[in-house]
């Protein structure tokens, strides 16, 4: 009976492998490992906006519809339940996108503003601010590109077979993914060009 026993976990674990349960199970660690990866640079850039905003406030204190604008995009972003099944949810995964696809036009009217006001692009916060934001975005585009790759590795190991059976049987669905209007721009990261204006004579 034990010898029975043995065989049967044996051929259990030869019939996993060579179904693709083994393959299914690293390729979804890898995307969770991925997605982890751009939960981090997301809340980076999220936890620079507050010095950020206030830093052009000393400057700039008239610019309210921005600050506005910026804060709501920030609180939108806040408000999502970020945990690993969002990306098992593709109605969930578009809002999270759509918020920080939010987020970075709102960070882009913030930084225009600094083109108006000299004193602010030669102030050596923001200038700091500036690059911290622009290193950020640069590891977005990292993480996201890798996420892409992960998932998409993901996607096309469930829809092929046999994997595709043993994903019926475990119940495993396609992951979604991020929209890239231009797909050359997931190859390279994107140039944040803030200016520095030399400093204005007292």
């Amino acid at each position: 009976m034990r010898k029975l026993r043995v065989f049967a976990i044996v051929a259990v674990a030869l019939l996993a492998s060579g179904c693709g349960y083994n393959q299914i199970q690293q390729q979804d660690e890898a995307v969770k490992a991925a997605w982890s990866e751009v939960i981090n640079q997301y809340q980076r850039r999220a936890d620079l906006v507050p010095n950020l905003v206030n830093t052009v406030k000393g400057y700039a204190a008239q610019e309210q519809k921005v600050f506005i604008g910026v804060a709501e995009a920030r609180a939108q972003v806040g408000s999502i339940q970020v945990t690993p099944a969002l990306v098992n949810d593709p109605q969930a995964f578009q809002r999270f996108e759509a918020a920080q696809g939010q987020l970075t036009q709102a960070l882009k009217s913030l930084i225009a503003v600094s083109e108006s006001y000299p004193q602010l692009k030669s102030d050596q916060n923001f200038q700091d601010l500036q690059a911290q934001l622009e290193g950020t975005e640069n590891r977005i585009t990292v993480a996201r590109h890798r996420y892409i790759q992960a998932v998409q590795s993901y996607n096309v190991l469930i829809r092929s077979f046999p994997a595709n059976l043993t994903a019926m049987m475990f119940k495993y669905q396609l992951k979604p993914n991020f929209t890239v209007d231009d797909e050359a721009q997931i190859a390279r990261p994107p140039t944040v060009d803030f200016g520095t204006a030399p400093a204005q004579p007292q």
